[in-house]
């Protein structure tokens, strides 16, 4: 199913801006609308440059919407930073773009800034684009309700826009249309002053060329004090009945209003037309207020904060770098010196060792080294104390860490001193006398008559005292001799 736009476009200077810096665009493919900034800077040329620049995609649509879009946008850019370079008096000048580009069933859409489009679908409207905002950014923290940021003394500041300085990030996206669709483009003008509820109360009734008139009147007796310009557009079945409004919208073709029409300060018939039979007139009818003090800042001046041109960029890269590099140096000589002031202990080769720092290393970086290495070998410690030091005991100083040895100490394990053991010497025996010596034997002249002998028994020998002589006792496999 085809698909096909009836739109209806106007623009209005306000009841109190001198003049309009507000351009929009409406066709049967295309819709735009740009509010320029800058005050004194002419946001007026910003606004209509950008206008005038896009519409030339009002032709047979491309393949990719989004990419045709994105490049207009970016020319724009270009040509509003050749005009700054041309005439430095507009050096500040900028403009927010939302457009709508139609492929017969669809529209891509950019946007930057805080213009906003919405969509009017089964009576519910829904907003299509995000404010590139001040207050958006409280909305989104949930600092400020919508109906606060209306009323917030800088509901005006936008962040992002078209500058010709500032390279452009629109933000882009497809929507799917369908027969009844109504798409509203509008500048702050309305939407800054009328909510979803108003808006939609407008939309709901009338066509096109009533919702523009009517969405600008509201917004004037809402207190609006911007220029105000709004793009509507129908979504509509091209083999639809032509009645006369089809007829009349085609007979009309492209309209541009706005700055870009270069339109006098007093509107012309079409304005005039526009709001014939409604209860407010042309406000371009009327006198602009003037300002109380001629010497004073333009709000709208203050609205976009212009930011001076990039220059000498790789020296302020540069300068920034070098700030990185020495705040990057001066908390590692920090982080160094802690390290520095932390000690633990741990074994060193065989030995018990006091290390100083941590148990780190960083590439290239020796964060640990050994402060002192005791005479205690970690074999002469029992196993589970020599794979406590192996691992790394934490300490939490120097003096805690000496404490930790001291305490180690007394697990070392010592040898044992050897004890005496009595070592036995032979006991001597009894020896037999001979015969010859005998009492009453063989001597000459002596009786021969036998007599009986009487053997002496062999006195006691007292048996020696066992001399103690030191044996070696068996000692563990690893320890220390006792010092005395």
């Amino acid at each position: 199913m085809s698909l096909s736009l009836r739109y209806a476009a106007l623009s209005d200077v306000g009841r109190v801006r001198k003049d309009n810096q507000d351009s929009g665009f409406a066709s049967e493919r295309l819709l735009v609308i740009a509010d320029g900034v800058g005050g004194a800077a002419r946001g007026d040329i910003a606004s209509s440059t950008a206008v005038q620049i896009l519409r030339r995609l009002d032709a047979p649509p491309p393949e990719d919407l989004l990419e045709a879009l994105a490049g207009a946008i970016h020319r724009a850019h270009d040509r509003i930073a050749e005009l700054v370079d041309d005439d430095p008096e507009l050096e500040g000048t900028s403009t927010t773009v939302t457009a709508a580009l139609f492929d017969g069933n669809r529209i891509g859409v950019g946007h930057i800034g805080d213009s906003r489009g919405y969509l009017l679908r089964d009576g519910e409207l829904s907003q299509l684009t995000k404010d590139h905002t001040f207050v958006q950014g409280l909305i989104d923290e949930g600092r400020i309700t919508e109906d606060e940021a209306r009323v917030h003394p800088h509901r005006n500041l936008i962040l992002r826009a078209v500058d010709g300085v500032h390279e452009t990030d629109p933000d882009l996206f497809l929507l799917e249309l369908a027969p009844g669709d109504r798409v509203l483009l509008c500048s702050d003008g309305c939407s800054g002053v009328l909510d979803n509820d108003r808006l939609t109360d407008i939309l709901s009734t009338g066509t096109v060329d009533y919702a523009v008139v009517e969405l600008i009147r509201a917004s004037l007796e809402a207190g609006s004090s911007d220029n105000i310009t709004c793009v509507v557009a129908d979504v509509v079945e091209t083999d639809a009945a032509v009645d006369e409004e089809t007829v009349a919208a085609t007979a009309t073709g492209p309209m541009l209003v706005g700055a870009a029409a270069e339109q006098p300060r007093r509107a012309g018939a079409t304005s005039k037309s526009f709001f014939r039979g409604h209860r407010s007139g042309d406000t371009g009818e009327l006198e602009p207020v003037p300002g109380s003090d001629p010497d004073s800042v333009d709000p709208e001046e203050l609205r976009y904060a212009p930011r001076p041109p990039r220059r000498f960029v790789w020296l302020r890269r540069l300068a920034v770098l070098v700030v990185l590099g020495l705040v990057v140096w001066l908390l590692g000589a920090m982080a160094y010196n802690w390290t520095q002031d932390q000690y633990y202990v741990a074994a060193d080769g065989e030995n018990v060792a006091i290390y100083q720092g941590v148990q780190a290393d960083l590439p290239g970086i020796t964060l640990t080294s050994v402060y002192e290495t005791t005479d205690i070998e970690l074999d002469t410690l029992p196993d589970f104390r020599a794979d406590q030091v192996r691992g790394g005991i934490s300490a939490d100083g120097r003096e805690d860490a000496e404490g930790i040895v001291d305490r180690l100490q007394g697990f070392v394990r010592i040898c044992p001193e050897p004890e005496p053991t009595p070592t036995p010497t032979p006991t001597p025996t009894a020896t037999e006398r001979p015969r010859g010596d005998r009492p009453g034997g063989d001597r000459p002249g002596g009786d021969r008559t036998q007599r009986p002998s009487v053997t002496p028994s062999p006195s006691p020998t007292p048996s020696p005292t066992p001399t103690p002589t030191p044996s070696p006792t068996e000692a563990p496999e690893n320890c220390v001799e006792a010092t005395s």
